[in-house]
């Protein structure tokens, strides 16, 4: 839906981004007391109340800006590319998190799990999909500036990821997402704000929706499922969100995909959802009982 809105919304990058934290912010707030409620709530593990330091506002600062940097260029690209380039062009991601952790490995030696051929062989093949869906090397061909601003969405979205992963992991995920909306929302003001008159109602009203259901209902809801499903399996889920998308944006706008488009993100998908796959069902298989040497 966040592809299908960014088109929907009559509204430049900046004001999307602004007007989505604030309202992810005001819905990070109420729906974790009605989770609560409910019985659905984080559980205890996750619920580290982690009080506000220095060292903890730096981190959200630094993955809040990372977010909005995340956001600004994702609906850049689904103005300039068009929701199937966007969407897929994000979905390098998965390659990048690999890249990062690589290169964070190698300058900090043992820091971290070591990355697997399955990792490798992932970005490879991401990396084969990405270059078919590249529409050509013209910079100043609109479509490929799309695709160009959907890679650095993945890239930023990578580098949060990872720095929430390392740094944010002991705090409550549902509120690191409200506190890094926070920040996107105040580092975004400045550019939004001007231009907020010219909004219609029409994209507030969208708007509402993108913050509320998009980011923040669907934070809530994710770190729920997580209750149940292995956080592979979950992913598994989430790596189809291009298919969505596409399919979404073939039905309701007629953008309709290149046969490169449909072979590149065929290529990603496949290989975002095979690792996912072979990962969900490892963690399936009973760990053999060791006897201590001792």
């Amino acid at each position: 839906m966040t592809g299908i809105l960014g088109t929907l919304i009559d509204a430049d990058s900046n004001v999307i981004t602004f007007g989505r934290a604030v309202f992810a912010v005001l819905a990070l707030t109420i729906i974790p007391p009605l989770l609560t409620k409910l019985g659905t709530e984080p559980t205890a593990s996750t619920q580290n109340s982690a009080p506000l330091t220095t060292q903890l506002g730096w981190r959200y600062l630094t993955s809040g800006v990372l977010l909005a940097i995340h956001w600004v260029t994702f609906f850049v690209s689904v103005k300039t590319g068009g929701v199937a380039i966007a969407t897929l062009g994000f979905s390098s991601f998965a390659a990048f998190i690999t890249l990062i952790e690589w290169i964070i490995i190698r300058i900090f030696a043992g820091s971290g799990i070591a990355i697997s051929r399955s990792d490798w062989l992932r970005t490879l093949v991401v990396t084969v999909g990405l270059a078919l869906i590249t529409p050509t090397l013209e910079l100043a061909d609109e479509v490929t500036y799309g695709f160009i601003m959907g890679l650095i969405s993945g890239l930023s979205f990578a580098a949060m990821a990872v720095f929430n992963s390392r740094l944010l992991a002991s705090v409550n995920p549902i509120r690191v997402a409200r506190n890094q909306n926070v920040v996107v929302a105040v580092v975004m003001a400045a550019f939004a704000v001007p231009t907020l008159a010219t909004v219609s109602i029409t994209s507030w009203l969208w708007l509402v929706v993108l913050g509320v259901f998009c980011t923040g209902l669907s934070h809530a809801l994710f770190v729920s499922s997580l209750k149940k499903l292995r956080v592979n399996v979950a992913g598994l889920v989430i790596a189809l969100e291009p298919v969505y998308a596409i399919v979404a944006a073939w039905l309701l706008f007629a953008e309709v995909p290149t046969t490169r488009t449909i072979a590149g993100g065929l290529i990603i998908i496949g290989a975002m959802v095979g690792v996912s796959y072979s990962k969900a069902r490892a963690t399936e298989k009973p760990v053999p009982q060791q006897t201590s040497p001792l």
